[in-house]
């Protein structure tokens, strides 16, 4: 009987796995910031597709897919239904007919007024600091994990 406890005491715990720490943090985010997006009529990853567009509008697909980590097949029914909501529009390039550029309208710049009002970092509950020191930690996890996986392809 003491051998099984001793075996069980060393198993690994999910709490102590940094990707289901990282995991179920992403599922309280989401909790966290719904009644946030609701009131923009957005869910997270359109949201984020917002903000990555007044960061730098008129760009390819492929080239915000690559900021946001999303596949095109991920991403383009969610400029379909961006473009639907009157926030941006999709048109090829005249230069390279194989590309496709996003561009804000006029609705998808003012919806940047409205959502910067409303303040996402507070809901995660840290001092200004430590948000930023948060982001950068997890950053350099990402950008670790993003070169460790390019390195075994």
């Amino acid at each position: 009987m003491k051998t099984t406890a001793k075996a069980e005491d060393t198993n690994p715990k999910l709490a102590d796995f940094l990707c289901f720490a990282v995991y179920s943090a992403n599922l309280a985010f989401g909790k966290a910031y719904k009644p946030i997006l609701e009131e923009l009529g957005l869910t997270y990853t359109q949201y984020i597709t917002v903000v990555a567009m007044w960061e730098e509008d008129n760009q390819t697909v492929s080239s915000l897919g690559e900021k946001l980590f999303l596949e095109s097949n991920t991403l383009t029914p969610i400029l379909k239904k961006l473009e639907g909501m009157g926030y941006l529009e999709r048109q090829r390039d005249p230069e390279d007919e194989r590309q496709v550029r996003v561009n804000l309208t006029k609705a998808g710049r003012k919806l940047r007024e409205k959502a910067f009002g409303m303040d996402l970092a507070q809901a995660c509950g840290l001092e200004p600091d430590e948000f930023s020191k948060m982001q950068k930690s997890i950053v350099a996890l990402r950008n670790n994990l993003v070169k460790a996986v390019s390195e075994q392809e």
